[in-house]
């Protein structure tokens, strides 16, 4: 029982656990987001690079393959060491972040392990494809041809986004609210002695 316990506290609020195991999860959940970018990544080279482009949708969705020398959707391209070397500081930024940041919720932390799952999917391929990232899929209405990892760091983006605009505030005041407490209670305390 002694063993339980010791776990059990591990895992309370009071001591970080619960904030180091869900940073675990938002980990494992990151791994297994690179893993299916770099299966797709496998079968875009071996299937779509022969062919060039395999329509799948007309007029609307194409997988094109093509190697990319920039940022997502193409943006800056050529700058490969700067991009391995932002992307490894905002990864360990993030990685980081999971277990020192106090207040994540369930929207952040996914918003992280996206972020980190694409930046890390698109690290991979740009260390091991002379700076090339693969790209694949190409909406007709949308002109650069993107990835999976791209989607994930856009939908991590967004999500980060819409916790900084609405989530924080209401911490914020949560947090201050407790605080206010804290003082009334000694205060009363005080008054009371």
């Amino acid at each position: 029982t002694r063993r339980v316990s010791k776990v059990f506290t591990l895992f309370s609020n009071n001591n970080g656990g619960v904030r180091l195991l869900l940073g675990i999860f938002a980990l494992i959940g990151a791994a297994v987001l690179v893993v299916i970018d770099q299966v797709i990544k496998f079968l875009a080279t071996t299937y779509i690079k022969p062919i060039g482009t395999l329509e799948i949708i007309p007029g609307f969705l194409d997988f094109t393959y093509h190697g990319n020398d920039g940022a997502a959707f193409g943006i800056l391209s050529s700058q490969t060491w700067i991009f391995v070397i932002i992307t490894a500081l905002v990864c360990i930024a993030l990685i980081v972040g999971l277990f020192v940041y106090k207040k994540h919720t369930t929207l952040s932390r996914m918003a992280c392990a996206l972020i980190i799952a694409g930046g890390i999917g698109n690290l991979i391929d740009r260390v091991f494809n002379n700076g090339y990232v693969i790209d694949y899929i190409h909406v007709k209405f949308f002109p650069p041809i993107f990835n999976f990892a791209d989607c994930c760091v856009s939908i991590g983006v967004v999500l980060l986004f819409i916790y900084v605009i609405f989530c924080t505030d209401s911490l914020r005041k949560e947090s201050s609210a407790k605080k206010k407490q804290k003082k009334e209670k000694v205060k009363h305390e005080q008054d009371h002695e």
